[in-house]
This record gives structure tokens, C-alpha cells and sequence, in this order.
């Protein structure tokens, strides 16, 4: 399905030789029990929010973000689109644009998930957060940004083909630095841009303002940071592994 090989010019790192074990963890995992509650607990109190947290199930929450990855890297994989442009620019796309697209994911499969403090024990501190720098680490603040991009969205009730073409709209980015076919890209982020607004069109003709609240809904969920995401989800799972190795690694699996 994807014949072309992988050289050492496209992207380095991803034939790690530990990357093969925790791809495989990852792309194992079956009957993830989705978390699929219907409301999500909010922080508000902003006097708390440097706190750093940790998934209060690690486990099961890890085992559904992870079936959601799977299905991001699937999504970019599957579009011919995609898959014609140069492998450099699909590496660069997908370092640019897999957060926002893991977040639609979620908010797509309306995941919800809960979180705790971490301990002041430093033994347990250390083994929760690990060696690297305490700033990095997910805080009460930047889980309250993530709840805030879901619920704007789901809000909204996208319809598939409206998650579909906003997908699209988000992989296409010629804002993607080191491109050597952004006139390409911005042709295909317009395509799917169209194709948004006519679905929005047909499926909500009475609803002026929705395709314009559905791009603001979009450029907050570009505002995830890419830490967050990888210390509160994954880190779990592949420890100190480069995101970027692994995820690349899943590209272009063949």
C-alpha cells in the first residue's frame, strides 16, 4: 500500500531499535474501553493552576489516547493526497500538525479524562515526572486549555464529514517550516477548506456564523502545546522516546 522506501534523507531517528517494542505496544492495543462520560471536570481556580498533575487513570486513559494516535497517523496515511507529497514535507507536516489533529481525535471519539496532583513525596514526584525539567510537565493550567479546545468543540456536534475536511484543513499547512511544496499545500489546505464550508453549507443552511465558529474552534486547538500532550499521554508509555522518532516510525510502516 505504501511501496515507496524509506531513506536516510527523509526524516532520522525513527529506526531506533527500542522504537519497534513501544511502536508495537502502542499499535496492539485492542478494545480500549472509551471514555465516553459526557462532562468533564473544569478548573477554574487560575490561583492553582501551575500545579503539576498526572492522569489520575493512567492505564486506561493511556490505552484510549493511544488508540487515537493510531488513528491520526491513519487518517494522514490514507489520503492519496498525502501520500504523493514529498517524504520530507509529510514529515514536516506531521511534526507540525499531529498535536491539533490527536486533539479533533478526541474530541471526535469525545473522550474526557481526569487528572490528580502530583505528589510532594519526592520519591513519588520523581517517579511521576522523571528526570527532566519540572516546567515541561503537564500543569492544572494547560489541562484546563486542552478541556477548553474539546468542549469548544463539542459544542459545535461536528458532523463526520465537517471532523473529515477540518482535519484536512489543519494537515494541509503551508505554515509548515522547510517546505519544498507549499504551493501544493496551500492548494490542498484551500481544497479541503471548500469542502468544510460546502458540507457546512448542506448540513446547516440556517447557520450562518458556523463555519467561521468552527475555524476559531480550529486555531485554538492549534494552541495545545506539544509537551502537554506527549508528557500527559504517552510519556506513560514510551518513557523517554523521541514522540517525533515514534511517530514517524508509524508514517511510514509498512
Amino acid at each position: 500500500m505504501f511501496p515507496e522506501k524509506i531513506t536516510d534523507s527523509t526524516c532520522s531517528g525513527y529506526r531506533d531499535q527500542h522504537l519497534h517494542t513501544i511502536l508495537y505496544s502502542i499499535l496492539s492495543y485492542g478494545g480500549s474501553g472509551y471514555l465516553t462520560h459526557s462532562n468533564a471536570t473544569v478548573h477554574n481556580c487560575h490561583c492553582e493552576q501551575r500545579r503539576a498533575v498526572y492522569l489520575k487513570d493512567p492505564r486506561t486513559t493511556c490505552q484510549v489516547a493511544s488508540s487515537v494516535l493510531v488513528k491520526t497517523v491513519f487518517f494522514m496515511r490514507s489520503l492519496p493526497s498525502f501520500r504523493q507529497l514529498p517524504s520530507g514535507d509529510r514529515c514536516r507536516l506531521l511534526k507540525h500538525c499531529w498535536v491539533p489533529l490527536f486533539v479533533l481525535g478526541l474530541a471526535q471519539e469525545k473522550i474526557v479524562f481526569e487528572v490528580t496532583d502530583v505528589p510532594n513525596s519526592s520519591i513519588l514526584r520523581q517517579i511521576l515526572l522523571g528526570a527532566g525539567n519540572e516546567a515541561e510537565q503537564p500543569t492544572l493550567a494547560g489541562v484546563h486549555k486542552l478541556r477548553t479546545c474539546l468542549h469548544h468543540l463539542w459544542n459545535l456536534d461536528l458532523s463526520p464529514k465537517e471532523y473529515a475536511y477540518l482535519k484536512g484543513a489543519i494537515l494541509f499547512n503551508p505554515a509548515a517550516r522547510g517546505l519544498s511544496a507549499s504551493l501544493s499545500v496551500e492548494g490542498l489546505q484551500q481544497e479541503s477548506q471548500g469542502a468544510l464550508r460546502e458540507a457546512v453549507r448542506l448540513l446547516h443552511p440556517d447557520d450562518a456564523g458556523r463555519f467561521g465558529h468552527i475555524l476559531l474552534a480550529a486555531s485554538t486547538v492549534q494552541t495545545v502545546s506539544h509537551s502537554l500532550v506527549t508528557q500527559l499521554f504517552f510519556k506513560p508509555v514510551i518513557g523517554n522516546t523521541n514522540m517525533l522518532h515514534l511517530l514517524t516510525g508509524m508514517l511510514f510502516l509498512q
